[in-house]
């Protein structure tokens, strides 16, 4: 956990990936490692990969089972294993909930400080959900999603629109960025159409909101 900004590191992913593995194997659930793979959305090379660590690590009982196959099994030692990354995991997750929503109501409240009160979100994840509880409790409404990948009319009740010419027809005037795969991208699109004190980018993100070549293009 990144303690500046409660962004999760790739410690804590890593975390929530072995957590998913452990609690597949002792749902006393068979399984291949086709089928544990496909459980955790990983491909399957890594489910073969963490099988054999924690095999290593006397986490998990692999034994042979029918048909040429294997059957996983959690030792003791997997079980309390589980039992301990799980508590990690919601601490830090409840970490990152609270430093992003603490983030997000902060810059909504002083759009609503100038008086902007209507936004448009990008992205349609997690985080989309964070902004959207931080808008509510700052007094700003969200008036469109921006998510053009999505194949649906809507999130959480607002509109799913395709882009910032769609989320001006509803009135949007200012964007929160909440796209935790490619906010730089996103926020160097959006500030072509966009005065940059009306996107909103918490700190969590790590956006880059001055523009080197351009100020030394400026400078020549």
């Amino acid at each position: 956990m990144n303690s500046s900004t409660g962004k999760p590191t790739s410690d804590n992913q890593d975390a929530a990936t072995m957590v998913a593995l452990l609690e597949a194997i002792g749902s006393g659930d068979e399984h291949t490692q086709r089928t544990l793979a496909t459980r955790m959305g990983v491909a399957l090379g890594l489910a073969n990969a963490l099988l054999k660590r924690c095999a290593a690590k006397g986490l998990v009982k692999i034994q042979n089972a029918p048909a040429r196959r294997y059957a996983y099994y959690l030792t003791p030692k997997g079980f309390a294993e589980k039992s301990r990354l799980v508590a990690e995991y919601l601490e830090t997750s409840l970490h990152f909930f609270r430093g992003a929503r603490s983030q997000y109501e902060e810059a909504f409240a002083a759009l609503a400080a100038r008086g902007i009160h209507r936004v448009a979100l990008v992205g349609s994840g997690e985080l989309a959900e964070i902004a959207l509880l931080s808008a509510s409790s700052a007094g700003v409404t969200v008036v469109a999603v921006i998510a053009p990948e999505r194949n649906i009319a809507s999130f959480h009740g607002r509109p799913i629109v395709p882009d910032l010419t769609a989320a001006r027809v509803l009135k949007a005037e200012a964007v929160a960025i909440a796209d935790s795969q490619q906010p730089q991208t996103v926020y160097d699109s959006l500030r072509r159409d966009l005065p940059t004190d009306r996107i909103v980018t918490p700190r969590l993100l790590h956006v880059t909101t001055t523009n080197p070549a351009a100020e030394r293009e400026n400078a020549a």
